[in-house]
């Protein structure tokens, strides 16, 4: 199964490039809706797709509004957890693929995960350590 991958805008556009450049297919939210397209707009439609969504916005669990609209549009949210560039967390993403597409077998929408890069020890010690996910909402 062919998974497309969409990126919120707070990724910018680097982050898919890479992330296509690794071979995924993705979708960047700047293609598809305009720059203050309400988050709540945007996962109705990706949950519609059936496109995996990632975001850099930690908070999207604590927003009522935001994430009603991913449990009942059936969105999978994958948040990107980190404090780097974006290009350096993007390739942690596809260093953390295996571990992304199992959990996404074993876990149907909606959800919201947490994708973890390896630490900077971990990191050191390999070169393209996979990091972890871990399911967030619902719990």
């Amino acid at each position: 199964m062919t998974r497309c991958y969409f990126t919120d805008r707070d990724l910018g556009k680097q982050f898919g490039e890479i992330l296509k450049a690794g071979g995924l297919t993705v979708e960047r939210h700047s293609d598809h809706f305009g720059h203050d397209t309400p988050d709540d707009v945007w996962l109705a439609e990706v949950g519609r797709r059936g496109w995996i969504a990632l975001t850099h916005d930690k908070r999207i669990r604590y927003k009522p509004n935001e994430r009603n609209a991913v449990m009942r549009h059936g969105v999978g949210l994958l948040v990107i957890v980190g404090t780097a560039p974006f290009a350096d967390l993007a390739r942690a993403f596809l260093a953390t693929l295996p571990s992304v597409e199992h959990f996404l077998d074993r876990h149907a929408p909606p959800f919201i995960a947490k994708v973890y890069r390896p630490s900077p020890s971990e990191a050191g010690r390999r070169g393209a350590t996979p990091g972890r996910v871990e399911l967030w909402y619902p719990r």
